[in-house]
């Protein structure tokens, strides 16, 4: 995995700020892969209940905007999809088969 100690407490801070407790963070895509280079951080949140697309909307951007201020704008795509939901997006589908569980808020 190629994030920082200081990076995975920031995800895991803005993550708590953000999402309801129980909320799991699973890293994905290319920072998994320790023999490659760059990239962005790619994030699956997954709330442990089911939340409106309001606040789905509402919490992904506050989490983002924490995240901005603690990471300094590095380039970072967040999923949120509930965890007890099985979510047709293909790109879900890989970050849950491939992924790495980061923390459990």
């Amino acid at each position: 995995m190629r994030l920082s100690s200081s990076e995975r407490h920031a995800i895991e801070i803005a993550a708590r700020e953000a999402f309801p407790c129980g909320t799991r963070v699973v890293l994905f895509g290319s920072r998994v892969d320790d023999t490659r280079r760059g990239g962005d951080i790619d994030l699956l949140i997954e709330p442990a209940q089911v939340l409106s697309a309001d606040d789905v909307v509402a919490r992904r951007s506050r989490f983002i905007a924490r995240l901005y201020r603690l990471l300094d704008e590095q380039r970072i795509d967040v999923l949120v999809a509930c965890e007890s939901v099985d979510d047709p997006r293909p790109v879900v589908k890989a970050a849950r088969r491939n992924g790495m569980e980061l923390s459990r808020v």
